[in-house]
């Protein structure tokens, strides 16, 4: 990632994307050229070292959001099979990440993925409700004071959002907001 074509990434305007669950839902940038590479090579292609890129852009626009510390940054989970292949989990790399450049708290522990479900991608939102259906778990002793961020890639339909938020409900977690790199959607 050169500077030149970081600097071409475009981001979304600094509001509300939408809200699910009750919770709001910041999206980064617009998911195009650079920024869908720089997803895609991190994700698919082992370029961990994209996670510093893709943290900074979103650290960049959430200083635009606010600048309170009181966060947990909490990455969505992948299932441990998943991990194994992958060697890692592009998004606890970028939450590391984030969470450092941002100042704020690393909490990639407190949610676990328990269900092995299918890639999300060629779903349709109803297909994607019913396959994270009990895919999460709150593990209550890695549970911090302060609000949690939720953070993920891309989000399409918010399904992921959705599932983890209501997992999060049950153990009186309430203080939520969501932020993605990205929507396919632009709105």
């Amino acid at each position: 990632m050169c500077s030149k074509c970081y600097d071409t990434m475009e981001y979304l305007p600094a509001e509300i994307n939408r809200v699910i669950e009750g919770k709001k839902v910041y999206c980064a940038g617009v998911y195009a050229k650079n920024l869908q590479k720089l997803i895609r090579g991190l994700k698919y292609h082992n370029q961990r070292d994209l996670a510093y890129y893709l943290a900074k852009f979103m650290a960049d626009y959430w200083q635009k959001i606010t600048d309170d510390k009181d966060f947990q940054v909490v990455p969505v989970p992948i299932f441990p099979k998943r991990k194994k292949q992958r060697k890692y989990n592009h998004m606890e790399l970028v939450g590391e990440e984030f969470a450092r450049l941002a100042g704020l708290r690393y909490n990639p522990d407190l949610i676990k993925r328990i269900k092995d479900t299918k890639p999300q991608y060629n779903l349709k939102k109803h297909e994607r409700t019913e396959n994270l259906k009990g895919a999460f778990q709150v593990i209550p002793e890695y549970k911090l004071d302060g609000k949690v961020i939720l953070i993920d890639d891309i989000c399409t339909t918010g399904s992921t959002f959705e599932e983890m938020i209501r997992e999060l409900k049950k153990y009186n977690i309430n203080d939520i907001v969501c932020f993605a790199s990205t929507t396919p959607f632009g709105d």
